[in-house]
């Protein structure tokens, strides 16, 4: 899904897939913590750490202090960072939906049950379990 989208935007909207992800997790809401952002993504702090300094760079995302620790950043889409994820979010949703189209709804129910499962069991074997 990942390069499935990187070779249909990456030249379009100039994101790497890294940076998409962070985009896509601060778009879903609330401004979070590096860290939310790096157990959301999925992703190595290395990479999400690049990706947030390139957004930033770009004046896609605000990086604001924490305000009772100094050391962590708080991370939310910025204006031009919202008009952007607003353009690319329907052609993503709509990339997934023609991937999707080989399965059936029953599939598609039951593939997402088995993601789930093993999500939840990843994260119990890494001690990260979720409540």
């Amino acid at each position: 899904m990942s390069r499935a989208f990187a070779e249909r935007y990456e030249a379009e909207f100039g994101l790497s897939i890294p940076e998409w992800r962070v985009m896509a997790v601060l778009g879903e809401g609330e401004p979070l913590l590096t860290q939310a952002v790096i157990a959301r993504t999925g992703m190595d702090r290395v990479k999400v750490s690049r990706a947030v300094i390139r957004l930033a760079d770009k004046g896609l995302i605000r990086r604001d202090p924490h305000p009772e620790d100094g050391r962590a950043q708080v991370l939310s889409l910025a204006p031009p960072g919202l008009a952007l994820y607003g353009r690319i979010l329907p052609r993503a949703h709509a990339l997934q939906a023609e991937l999707a189209e080989v399965l059936s709804p029953a599939e598609i129910a039951a593939l997402g049950d088995m993601l789930d499962r093993l999500h939840r069991r990843a994260a119990r074997l890494l001690g990260e379990e979720e409540g």
